[in-house]
């Protein structure tokens, strides 16, 4: 941790010296002006600036039209400049029109501007090699700004999209921080897990989205790659989601596009910001489990049935343990709070040809569960920019750079044992806080904390640069290249003392490590010529560019023990016995050449036109290029005559529309090649992997139809938007005969998935006036995912997992019967009649997956209060647990009507059928359950502090800020967390409550 500090300190110093030397360097082209601000402008001149209605507006430009000097308003809309007679102020602010003024001899000059609704609709919205407006756009491109990012208390900006982004399902990897969410944008397009993810981009840079793999408790999920990213310095993300939007990546964007753009500097003087907040994250529910007394009284009965005498062996839990011992085992495990902390510090500026942003931050959080265990994230931020006097050179860097410390327990779950151990129980530890062994080995049990006292620590470090070249070379064309770099690496040890397992069994435990490091590095480049010209009323736009990018990944695994004493752990020269358990090295590298072409006419009809041709090293010489493209159009007819001139309440409509196809290359490297690994000891070889060079590319076809309309001077705002994707040549391991020697060979199946759907988009204005405004946004996405087409899948090593006809994701169920009149017990058909149950009696199918899903969100504002809140809506079904009374294990607290022989569950019982019939009622219709819900995702209140507080202070700006994520759920399901219908005993979200404070200097 000592090292962690200060390499983090190190980092934050020496960002923060090169911005000094900016600043200074600024400074001094300044003194060499001929004249300073100060002597030129003579006159101060001071003022509000307020929309037509009278409300200050925040953030106004006000500048000297052809000087480098100028000011922003403040949070009551007042200015203060210098000038002198006969100057022309400026006074310019997105989304209402600008306003150029001559100065004469006044000392105070207030204004109000115009709202723009056409400026309203020329937000720049990233759509990755160029820029488009939403007005503009023939894609369909969704965008989450910096405000909805920074207001949620989370780590990894992906967990950020929850609800907001139609056709963008986001679920996550569990409730640790650094756990993996994960992130499907219009379904699930392969039949493997790892040929699902989307392309992530930072700042221009691709980085593998691929989880990195772990061997501590977030090892099921593995963790994300973006964890070090600052999100208090994220500017905006964009997802890329149909074929004109993605098509231009090529394979890369076959799953989707994320667009991660961090903040850049503003020109005027130094501004910084400090960011601070505290919170606390709770479990947001629990189940309703048995206490003591129900608990033995079901027990009793059960052995009653059974006609089984009680003893130690049958039930400890009546005959050994106290009768009158209760623990709140959910407490026990996860009752704890969470404490988090985040501390963010950005200063930007500049001036009319160079400006600059630098970011800190430093982010802590625990854990609810037993035990002392934290994360630990600290990143740095550097955007700088500078053009040239005659505007023809631009040189753009960005270098983000962060570390992390993950510190958890190794090897052991925290949370399963809370459900299921008997709510008498002996306690887990002595009085002295040592772990009880003895209460536990007294009934032939290990103490569910067994493992306790291992621990894992993993650390990485993330590094992700970009420097883009931009050059006029004539009026409308440019040339521009960028140069990306990207280094990621973690290291992890998990460390296993004997004292953490019972002493009875320390004579065959030794003390032991596990060490896993992974290494990323990657680096990019990309000339690009871009061309713009107007032809009449057209404008024509367009780029043609090649990528060239080579990735290295490195991993080795590790394992140590036979350590002399516990000190030692992880100090591999001081073990024992060291084994490589993997040690693999691989290298890709992927070429393209891409082009687009734009064209509009009279700003009604636009016409886009995307080509790539790409190259992967993952196949083998004879399929290794395939070409991708797609052309997209939009028709803005609420700009004909007709319809200007005849319905006056439509203010804006567009049909837009693409077709394309984008490929997929996700898979593992050199699968085309036979592999070979060394033996261990016997210095020979042995083969891992079978050749097959005939396999090719994933292909994805993309079409989409959509309408966007605007009411009421674009009061209202609708968007709906129909999508079919067809992934079709699915590269999968095919399974191969034990004979062969292997298990499987990479190939291509006659495999397509399909996923259609509709998605509605809705924003309202529903009141503004100077003091109180209300904005209401909504999104719903109805998706469906359908394996079309798989030959033999009935003969595949699949076909106890797909059906044809059906989506990927789903349950085969068997068909409840109910009660067993004979036996009392849950039965379930027998299909065959064969009298065993298995696959082939599994015959009621039922989608595991969302129905539909969507978010609700409102943005409230009154005079200096602003709140902001998200409802997130999902309609989908689950499955339940825990409802077999009479064994000895605790069960939810609904099985106290299995007393009564008409409550729907089996007889109470202990006996090993009641046991089989209940795992097999687990796997039929009568545990599925509807897992619907709502939840308030996100709730936000501020307060911005009064102007005459923050002048006393000499402060710019300044709020004050309350922040809730998952704190209201409303939902049919009886199981812990609905966001997790598994088996109603998961709980990836945490309920979290936030304070802070920010400040402008």
């Amino acid at each position: 941790m000592k090292n962690f500090y200060k390499r983090s300190m190190l980092i934050i110093m020496f960002l923060l010296a090169m911005a000094l030397l900016v600043m200074l360097a600024m400074g001094q082209a300044k003194a060499a002006t001929p004249s300073t601000p100060t002597l030129l402008y003579q006159q101060e001149i001071s003022g509000t600036v307020t929309t037509l209605g009278g409300e200050p507006l925040l953030g106004v430009t006000v500048r000297v039209a052809t000087k480098n000097y100028g000011t922003t308003t403040n949070l009551e809309g007042n200015y203060s400049i210098r000038a002198n007679p006969g100057d022309m102020l400026v006074f310019s602010f997105i989304g209402f029109k600008t306003q150029e003024i001559r100065v004469s001899n006044q000392s105070m000059l207030n204004i109000s501007l115009e709202e723009d609704v056409d400026a309203l609709e020329e937000v720049t919205i990233n759509a990755g090699y160029y820029n488009t407006t939403r007005r503009e756009s023939t894609g369909n491109i969704s965008r989450v700004t910096a405000e909805e990012i920074e207001n949620q208390p989370v780590v990894s900006p992906i967990q950020a999209l929850q609800g907001r982004m139609a056709g963008v399902e986001v679920t996550p990897g569990g409730n640790l921080p650094g756990q993996a969410a994960t992130i499907r944008i219009r379904g699930r397009n392969s039949l493997r897990d790892e040929g699902n993810f989307p392309l992530y981009i930072i700042d221009g840079v691709p980085i593998n989205s691929t989880p990195i793999e772990s061997f501590s408790n977030l090892g099921n999920v593995g963790i994300d790659p973006l964890n070090t990213l600052n999100l208090s310095n994220i500017e905006s993300i964009e997802v890329l989601k149909d074929a004109d939007a993605t098509a231009i990546y090529g394979s890369r964007g076959a799953n989707g596009v994320v667009l991660i753009t961090t903040k850049k500097g503003r020109q005027g003087k130094t501004e910084i910001q400090a960011r601070i907040y505290k919170g606390i994250s709770t479990v947001p529910n629990r189940l309703e489990l048995l206490k003591t007394e129900d608990y033995l009284q079901i027990r009793r009965r059960a052995l009653e049935n059974d006609g089984v005498e009680a003893d130690e062996a049958n039930a400890y839990d009546l005959v050994v343990w106290d009768q009158n011992r209760y623990t709140d085992w959910q407490e026990e495990f996860f009752g704890g709070s969470s404490q988090v902390t985040d501390i963010n510090l950005n200063a930007s500026g500049g001036n009319e040809n160079t400006t600059y942003s630098l970011s800190g931050s430093y982010h802590k959080q625990g854990t609810i569960f037993l035990g002392d265990f934290d994360y630990n994230k600290v990143a740095a931020g550097l955007q700088l920019n500078h053009t040239s006097n005659n505007k023809k050179l631009n040189f753009n860097l960005s270098v983000n750079y962060g570390v992390d410390s993950n510190n958890l327990v190794g090897y052991l779950d925290l949370s399963s044992f809370a459900f299921y151990l008997p709510p008498n129980a002996p306690s887990l530890f002595n009085d002295d806080q040592s772990i009880n062994w003895n209460d536990w080995a007294e009934v032939g049990l290990d103490n569910p904390l067994a493992g306790f006292y291992n621990s894992s620590k993993t650390q990485s470090n993330n590094l992700i640069s970009n420097l883009v070249i931009t050059y006029q070379l004539l009026k409308g064309l440019e040339f521009k290249t960028n140069f990306g770099y990207t280094y990621f690496n973690s290291n992890e040890i998990v460390k296993r003392p004997r004292r953490s397992y019972n002493p009875a069994t320390w004579d065959r435990i030794q003390h032991r490590s596990n060490h896993l490091i992974t290494d990323r590095k990657s680096w990019i480049t990309e000339p690009q010529l871009i061309y713009s010209s107007k032809i009449g009323k057209g404008t024509i736009d367009g780029l043609v560019g090649v990528t060239i990018q080579e990735s290295t990944q490195n991993g080795l695994s590790l394992y140590g023990e036979g350590y002399v004493s516990e000190s030692l752990i992880g100090s591999l020269s001081a073990a024992e016995n060291i084994d490589s358990q993997t040690n693999q090295q691989s290298e890709y590298k992927y070429a393209a050449l891409f082009a687009r072409l734009g064209f509009n006419w009279d700003k009604k009809y636009y016409i886009n036109l995307t080509g790539r041709r790409d190259g992967s090293s993952r196949f083998g010489p004879g399929n290794r290029f395939a070409n991708f493209g797609a052309v997209g159009g939009a028709w803005i007819f609420s700009e004909e005559t007709f319809i200007r001139d005849h319905v006056s309440f439509l203010s804006f409509g567009k049909l837009r529309g693409s077709y394309g196809t984008t490929g997929s290359d996700q898979i593992a490297n050199y699968g085309f090649l036979d592999a070979y690994e060394p033996t261990l000891g016997a210095g020979g070889l042995y083969p891992t992997l079978l050749a097959n060079p005939d396999y090719s590319w994933e292909v994805n076809k993309k079409i989409e139809a959509a309408v966007e309309l605007g009411f009421i001077e674009d009061r209202i705002n609708i968007g709906l938007s129909w999508y079919r994707n067809r992934s079709s040549n699915q590269l999968v391991g095919y399974p191969l005969p034990e004979i062969t020697g292997f298990t499987n060979v990479q190939a291509n199946l006659p495999a397509t998935v399909q996923n259609t759907g509709w998605e509605i988009e809705l924003s309202t204005f529903n009141f503004q006036s100077p003091k109180f405004s209300w904005q209401t946004s909504l999104n719903l996405s109805f998706p469906k995912n359908e394996l079309v087409r798989y030959p033999n899948l009935e003969q595949s090593s699949y076909a106890n997992i797909y059906r044809v006809g059906h989506p990927l994701n789903i349950a085969l169920l068997y068909n409840y019967e109910g009660l067993d009149p004979e036996t009392g017990f849950y039965s379930v058909e027998d299909v065959n009649g064969d009298g065993n149950l298995n696959f082939e009696d599994r015959t009621i199918i039922r989608n595991s997956g969302r129905e539909f899903f969507g978010g609700l969100n409102n943005n409230l504002n009154y005079k200096n209060f602003s709140l902001q809140f998200l409802w997130e809506i999902v309609k989908q079904n689950g499955r339940l647990a825990l409802f077999n009374a009479g064994e000895l294990r605790n069960q939810r607290t609904d099985v106290i009507r299995a007393l009564d022989e008409n409550s729907g569950y089996q007889q109470i019982s202990a006996s090993s059928q009641a046991i089989i019939a209940y795992d097999n009622v687990l796997n039929s219709t009568f545990s599925r359950t509807d897992a619907s819900f709502i939840r308030l995702k996100t709730i936000s209140l501020a307060y911005s502090l009064p102007n005459t507080f923050l002048n006393s202070l000499g402060l710019n700006s300044g709020k004050l800020f309350l922040n809730g994520q998952n704190l209201f759920t409303i939902t049919p399901y009886e199981g812990i967390d609905p966001e997790a219908p598994n088996l109603g005993t998961s709980f990836p979200s945490l309920k979290t409550i936030s304070f802070g404070i920010q400040l402008n200097f």
